[in-house]
Formats: structure tokens, C-alpha cells, sequence
């Protein structure tokens, strides 16, 4: 299993647009992916389970992924992320 933990930095936070983002992202690889905000953890190949988690500006995050292409999709992931403006490494 990987993880990492960040804090979104979009104004909006986690809102329809960067959540699809990261669905597509998480979507090619195999390993299952969670997101886990404040004690709640939602799929990330699942826009509606992020958007339930109602992630606002400033809330921290945890990506955990597990499987075999996981270290991979960390990477995709995190990359999706800052690239997006929604985190900062």
C-alpha cells in the first residue's frame, strides 16, 4: 500500500471538474484507490464518492493506494493533482 497526504488548495476544493480529473486518472490503473478526508473515505473512481466528502479549501487529504500498479498511480494521481492547481508538493 502507498499514501500520501496533501491539502487542497483550489478555492472551490474537491468540486465537479477536479473530481472527474481524477477519476479518469485513477480509472487506468487496476489498484483501488481511496481518498479519506476527515475520518470519511470516499473511491477515487467514483465522482460522486469525492463529492460526498465535500473537500473544501485547505482540507487535508490521504491517497491510499493498493495493488500492483500502485506505486504508478501514485504518481499519476499526485501528478493530476499539482498539475490541476489542486495541491502543492
Amino acid at each position: 500500500m502507498k499514501e500520501f497526504t496533501c491539502t487542497i488548495i483550489d478555492p472551490a476544493g474537491l468540486h465537479a471538474r477536479p473530481a472527474s480529473i481524477i477519476v479518469g486518472t485513477a480509472g487506468k490503473f487496476k489498484s483501488d484507490s481511496k481518498v479519506i478526508s476527515a475520518g470519511r473515505e470516499g473511491n477515487l473512481k467514483s465522482i460522486m464518492n469525492i463529492m460526498a466528502l465535500g473537500v473544501k479549501h485547505g482540507t487535508e487529504i490521504t491517497i491510499k493506494i493498493s495493488g500492483e500498479d500502485e506505486e504508478a498511480a501514485l504518481q499519476a494521481i499526485k501528478d493530476a493533482l499539482v498539475s490541476n492547481n489542486l495541491i502543492k508538493l
